[in-house]
């Protein structure tokens, strides 16, 4: 009875050891990583409004940072968050929300006059993409700074170094994906997948399914 017993457990770990490696080998399900909980931000918008992070809370959020005044040589991320926006309007994502939100770390110039106008010249005409900024230096680079991890600092001319960096981030307010130049190029084909990743994985994962996608973070998973 003992021995039987004793055989019958070593048959279910040497079939969950096969499942396992099916499972990583075979990849049914690819999902976005967890990195790290994303920080609370409430910020000025372009109407004037403050909005927060809860006001995104079920959305999926793509997140660049810049400045209105940053003219070529310096990087322009929303060239990229345009690209995006286009493709985003066209894309099967179901009924998954997606917002794009570019804020801007320059508090003394962006006021939210100068960000509709800025939003404008981008073409971006509705909330899908989103245009805000600090109401205070340190708060804003507190949240920018340590909770995004994103590097940005004044020059005396009025301009700014920073590294351009795309965040996404889960309705739950969740890291998903960190795009940096000197990591992984923010691509916009890479960047829109993903986000196809992450919205199939909002509108699959529940009820039984869940445990399959949980899975796959286990086991890592993961969409390149």
């Amino acid at each position: 009875m003992r021995r039987a017993l004793v055989y019958g457990l070593a048959a279910l770990v040497g079939l969950l050891v096969i499942a396992a490696f099916a499972f990583v080998l075979l990849q049914p399900i690819q999902v976005l990583p967890r990195i790290r909980l994303a920080p609370a931000w409430v910020l000025r918008d372009r109407e004037g409004r403050l909005v927060s992070n809860e006001d995104l809370r079920g959305q999926i959020v793509l997140y660049t940072f810049t400045y209105t005044r940053c003219r070529p040589p310096c990087p322009q991320p929303d060239r990229t968050m345009q690209a995006i926006y286009r493709r985003l309007a066209a894309a099967d994502l179901g009924d998954v929300p997606v917002t794009l939100m570019t804020i801007s770390f320059d508090v003394a110039h962006d006021s939210p006059a100068v960000l509709k106008a800025y939003a404008a010249a981008w073409g971006a005409e509705d909330d899908r993409w989103r245009f805000a900024v600090g109401t205070d230096p340190q708060r804003l680079k507190t949240v920018i700074g340590e909770g995004f991890q994103v590097y940005y600092q004044p020059r005396e001319d009025g301009r700014f170094d920073f590294d351009p960096v795309y965040i996404l981030v889960d309705g739950w307010g969740i890291i998903r994906r960190e795009y940096r130049y000197r990591t992984l190029t923010p691509d916009v084909d890479r960047i829109v997948r993903h986000i196809g990743v992450l919205a199939e994985e909002v509108q699959n994962s529940r009820g039984a399914a869940r445990l399959a996608y949980e899975a796959a973070h286990l086991f890592l998973c993961y969409a390149p």
